[in-house]
């Protein structure tokens, strides 16, 4: 496993991060997540990414539970805040009110004292934005959280942030978590420049675009037994991918992967990692192989050609549009 710095800080996460976002506390159970949770410790990663709104904020305390016992001081631990948690009008947002109590609620289901990376895990068009970095910078202040990042904000939001920030001698935001793989890239043209102008890396997840990317879904036949394509929650996330188009030309990613000496699903990984403003991707799993497998594309360099050939054959099914920033 390779390390790399969150942004302008110091703190060093690992090239591939563990996720919980449709896994633990929904389509799996909690001994399969421990098993996995432990094939991600095995492989050396120490990044683990999770949400309070996963599954109904079940997903934070199963994370919690599988990494009881380790080193905390060897862990990356990051959630967020931002969606419905209760069914009040205090229950999501970003003010003052939900983030502290999100926060601590959290941290309970964790089972620790404090969380390496916490994520406004979208924009609040509702509350003050100058409120909501108050709030964050008075938990660091605190020592609850270490570090702050966001999730789906876009070039604008990310910018108003800095100046605030920089104005009232604020906690700065280090990451922006987007979505962003071979197929979705509308991050590319002004998200990643704000943030690199803002001192921030991506730490991106669907690497897989929803394991589209890693050949399973074949072009004119249905969805193999299991998969994501079939689960009540999960098919509308993967649907988007699914247009015999898309799956035409994923399929001819196969023999450049082939050539490269790697699985199509480390080519993916390999493939968000080779953009330097990436420190990490985050990778879910139902089995621990498939952890095993996608840690493989860390510390993987493709060649500048291959690059270019993977441009070519995906070429207009690439989304690049960055008005699709999934800002809520």
């Amino acid at each position: 496993m390779e390390f790399r710095h969150l942004g302008h800080s110091g703190l060093r996460v690992s090239e591939i991060a563990y996720g919980n976002w449709l896994t633990h506390g929904s389509q799996i159970d909690e001994d399969a997540a421990r098993a996995c949770v432990a094939a991600a410790l095995d492989e050396g990663i120490t990044t683990f990414d999770t949400a309070d709104v996963y599954a109904g904020t079940r997903a934070e305390a199963v994370l919690g539970d599988a990494l009881s016992g380790q080193r905390r001081e060897g862990l990356v631990l990051c959630t967020k805040v931002y969606f419905p948690t209760g069914p009040g009008p205090n229950d999501q947002g970003l003010s003052r009110k939900h983030v502290t109590e999100s926060l601590h609620a959290s941290l309970r289901r964790l089972g620790t004292d404090y969380v390496d990376v916490y994520y406004a895990h979208r924009f609040d068009h509702h509350t003050p934005l100058v409120e909501t970095l108050r709030a964050f910078d008075d938990l660091v202040r605190q020592g609850k959280v270490l570090y702050l990042g966001v999730s789906e904000w876009t070039a604008e939001q990310i910018g108003a942030a800095r100046r605030i920030v920089d104005e009232l001698g604020l906690t700065p935001f280090v990451c922006n978590q987007p979505q962003y793989n071979m197929l979705w890239r509308v991050i590319e043209s002004e998200v990643v420049p704000a943030s690199e102008k803002a001192g921030m890396s991506q730490v991106v997840w669907s690497p897989l675009a929803q394991g589209v990317l890693s050949g399973k879904y074949r072009p004119g036949e249905p969805p193999p037994s299991g998969s994501r394509a079939l689960d009540e929650v999960g098919s509308t996330w993967v649907e988007a991918y699914l247009r015999p188009e898309v799956l035409r030309r994923v399929a001819g990613l196969l023999p450049l992967a082939e050539e490269a000496g790697l699985s199509p699903a480390q080519l993916a990984v390999a493939w968000t990692l080779a953009n330097p403003n990436v420190a990490s991707a985050i990778v879910g799993a139902s089995r621990p192989e498939q952890i095993r497998e996608n840690v493989a594309a860390s510390g993987v360099r493709l060649d500048p050609d291959l690059l270019r050939r993977v441009d070519e054959l995906l070429g207009d099914v690439v989304e690049r549009d960055p008005a699709k920033t999934d800002s809520a």
